[in-house]
C-alpha cells in the first residue's frame, strides 16, 4: 500500500501537491493480472479503478450488447417513440430544435439524419446565442410550424420550457430529449424524455443529450419494426451514428465509465472510418491523419464545432455534420477553423483580465468565483470559466454585461455540483436564467444583483473552501524507464477512452535525467527531450505549452540534478513502427 504523498512531494515546478489516485488491495491488482495474463501494473490499474473480475472483460472491450439499456426504462420513452413512428409513417414534416453546442448540434444532427434517411421532411433550428439566447423559444418554434412542421422535437433543451411552448399548445406536438437538471412538474406537451426527470428512475442521470437522442432512436426503430414499417424497406443502421455520441459525450464532459464507455469506444472506431464528410473535413482541417480519440474530439474537433455556436452562424456545426457533400464539408471545416482561431484571440484578451480578478477575489476568500465586465464576449466566456477553474481549483463563473444584463457561464470540479446551486439562486430570485448540471451551468442576471448572487454562492458551495489552492496531481503509480516501453504503452492504452470519470494514468519517472532537450514547433512551444533512468535505459519525451515556466526550464538544464518527471505513456506510430513517449505534465526535484 502506498502512503497518500507521491514521493513526498507538495510543491512540484509547477505549485502542485502530488498525492496517489487511489488506495487499494494490492492482491486484487495482483490477482486481476494472474487471471486475465495481463502485467501486474494493468492489475494494479484496473483494481484502483474498481473493476471487478467479473466486469474486466466488458471494461476492456465495452459493447453496446453489453450496455444499452432498455429505452423504456426512461419515462415518457415509449410516447416520444409511438408519437416519432406515427408521424413517419403518415409522411408529416417534422421540426428539430437544437442547442448551438457540440451537444445540441450532434443531437440535431443524429435525428435529422435518421428521418431523412427514412423519407421524412425535417426543418431545423438553432438558436443565435446573443439574440435568442439559450433554449427554446417561440418564435423560433412557431416559424418550424409555418414551415409545415406538425411535430416539433427539441434536442438538448426544453425540459424547463413552459413559458415558451405554451402559446404553441394546438398549433404542433412536441417531444424533449434533454439530460439537463429538472426542477418541478415538467411542461405539458406530449413527450419529456429526460433521465434528469425527478419522477426517472432508469438511473441514466450522467448520459449527454445526444445519447439520450440514440437511445430514443433505437426505440423509435424497435416501434416501427413492430408496425411493420420495414417489412418492405430497409432498416437504417443506427451504429454508424455513434460517430457523434461518441463527440458529445467527451465534449460535454460526460464520465467515461458504464454505457458512455461503450458509447465512445464504439463511436471512435466509426469515426475512424471518416465516412461521414463533415467529421472527415473537421479531422483534415486539424490535421489528425491517426485514428481519432478522446483528446482529439475534445482538444481539436469539438471547439471547432463550437465556435460557431459562439461568434458566428448558430448553425454551422450542424451544417457540417449534416453535410453530405465532401467539398460543402471541406468550406465549412475550413470556415469553421478560421472562426475558432477569432475565438481563440477573443478568448485570450478576457482571460487575461480574468486571471488577474480571480487572484484577487480568491486571496480575498471567496469559495466560489465570480466574474463579470462590460465588454466580454458572452461567447466565450464558458472557455475562460474553464481556465480560471483549471488554474484555481474552485468553482468558477463568468459573465459579459451587456444593456445591464449579465450573461455567463460556470465550470464546477468533481464534488460541487454547481447546476444545482444555479438553479437554488434562480428559484431565489437572484437570476433571471439559470440552469446547467454538475460540472456547467448557465445563467443571466441583472448586474446589480452580481454581489447578493456571490454571496448566495459562496455560502451555497461552502464546500469548495476546503479544496486546495491548485489541483492535486492525481498519480497512478511508479515506472522504471527501461520498463516504459511500446508494449506496455499499447496495454496501457486498452484502459482508454480516457476522460472524466476514467482519467488517464499518469505515472511518475522517478530520479530522471534529461540528456538531451531542445525546442520544436512553429513558435518553440514544445521541448522535446531524451530523459535517462536511474537504472538504465532511455525514453522520448515531449513538454507542450513549455513557454519559459520553471518547469521548462528545468528540463532544459540538460546534465543537470535528477527529476521526478510525471507524465503519460503513450504508444505513438510513424511509418508502421511503434514507439513509447513520455508526455510530461510535472516535475519535482529528485
Amino acid at each position: 500500500m502506498m502512503d497518500d504523498h507521491a514521493l513526498g512531494i507538495t510543491q512540484s515546478l509547477t505549485g502542485r501537491r502530488w498525492v496517489w489516485r487511489s488506495s487499494h488491495d494490492e492482491r486484487l491488482g495482483q490477482g486481476l493480472a494472474q487471471q486475465f495474463g495481463m502485467p501486474e501494473l494493468m492489475g494494479r490499474l484496473l483494481a484502483a479503478r474498481g473493476v471487478s473480475a467479473e466486469h474486466v472483460p466488458d471494461f476492456l472491450d465495452p459493447t453496446l450488447r453489453a450496455m444499452l439499456p432498455n429505452p423504456s426504462s426512461i419515462v415518457d420513452m415509449d410516447l416520444a417513440a409511438a408519437r416519432l413512428a406515427t408521424a413517419v409513417m403518415d409522411g408529416e414534416t417534422i421540426g428539430v430544435f437544437g442547442d448551438y453546442d457540440v451537444d445540441g448540434a450532434c443531437s440535431a444532427a443524429l435525428l435529422v439524419t435518421l428521418l431523412r434517411q427514412m423519407g421524412c421532411t425535417v426543418v431545423y433550428h438553432v438558436p443565435d446565442r446573443m439574440l435568442e439566447g439559450y433554449g427554446p423559444n417561440t418564435n423560433a418554434l412557431r416559424g418550424m410550424v409555418e414551415r409545415g412542421a406538425s411535430l416539433l422535437i427539441c434536442v438538448d433543451c426544453g425540459t424547463s420550457a413552459h413559458a415558451a411552448f405554451a402559446p404553441l399548445h394546438n398549433a404542433a406536438d412536441i417531444v424533449v430529449f434533454d439530460h439537463h437538471k429538472s426542477e418541478g412538474p415538467p411542461p405539458p406537451i406530449r413527450a419529456l424524455v429526460n433521465p434528469n426527470r425527478l419522477d426517472c428512475t432508469s438511473g441514466l442521470h450522467n448520459i449527454c443529450a445526444a445519447a439520450v437522442t440514440f437511445i430514443a432512436c433505437v426505440a423509435l426503430l424497435r416501434t416501427l419494426r413492430q408496425r411493420g414499417f420495414f417489412d418492405s424497406r430497409p432498416e437504417p443502421d443506427l451504429r454508424e451514428c455513434l460517430d457523434l455520441v461518441a463527440l458529445a459525450t467527451i465534449c460535454d464532459v460526460m464520465p467515461l465509465t458504464g454505457l458512455n464507455r461503450a458509447f465512445v469506444t464504439q463511436g471512435l472506431r466509426v469515426m475512424a472510418r471518416r465516412s461521414r464528410p463533415g467529421i472527415a473535413a473537421l479531422l483534415d482541417v486539424a490535421k489528425l491523419t491517426e485514428a481519432p480519440n478522446a483528446m482529439h474530439c475534445g482538444f481539436a474537433l469539438g471547439p471547432r464545432i463550437n465556435a460557431s455556436g459562439r461568434i458566428a452562424e448558430a448553425d454551422m456545426g450542424l451544417r457540417l455534420l449534416l453535410a453530405e457533400d465532401e467539398s460543402l464539408a471541406a468550406e465549412l471545416a475550413q470556415a469553421l477553423d478560421g472562426v475558432n482561431r477569432q475565438r481563440q484571440a477573443v478568448e485570450a484578451g478576457i482571460t487575461a483580465e480574468a486571471m488577474a480578478q480571480a487572484q484577487a477575489q480568491v486571496e480575498a476568500g471567496h469559495n466560489v468565483i465570480l466574474l463579470a465586465q462590460e465588454g466580454w464576449h458572452p461567447g466565450v466566456v464558458g472557455i475562460v470559466a474553464g481556465r480560471v477553474k483549471e488554474k484555481f481549483n474552485r468553482p468558477a463563473l463568468v459573465a459579459g454585461i451587456t444593456e445591464g444584463m449579465a450573461k455567463g457561464s460556470g465550470r464546477s470540479v468533481p464534488g460541487i455540483d454547481l447546476g444545482a446551486a444555479v438553479i437554488a439562486a434562480r428559484q431565489s430570485g437572484l437570476l433571471a436564467t439559470g440552469g446547467g448540471h454538475a460540472m456547467a451551468a448557465g445563467f443571466s442576471a441583472p448586474h446589480t444583483a452580481l454581489d447578493e448572487l456571490h454571496e448566495f454562492l459562496n455560502a451555497r458551495l461552502a464546500k469548495a473552501a476546503e479544496l486546495p489552492p491548485t489541483a492535486e496531481l492525481m498519480l497512478d503509480g511508479v515506472l522504471g524507464v527501461a520498463g516504459a516501453d511500446a508494449s506496455l504503452a499499447q496495454m496501457v492504452a486498452k484502459l482508454g477512452p480516457f476522460g472524466t470519470g476514467n482519467a488517464e494514468p499518469l505515472f511518475v519517472l522517478p530520479r530522471a535525467r534529461v540528456v538531451k532537450a531542445d525546442r520544436i514547433g512553429k513558435d518553440g512551444g514544445t521541448i522535446r527531450a531524451m530523459v535517462e533512468g536511474e537504472g538504465g535505459g532511455r525514453l522520448k519525451a515531449l513538454l507542450f505549452r513549455a513557454k519559459d515556466s520553471p518547469l521548462a526550464q528545468a528540463l532544459e538544464r540538460t546534465g543537470g540534478a535528477p527529476l521526478h518527471l510525471a507524465g503519460y505513456l503513450r504508444a505513438e506510430s510513424w511509418q508502421g513502427r511503434v514507439s513509447a513517449g513520455f508526455f510530461i505534465t510535472d516535475a519535482a526535484p529528485a
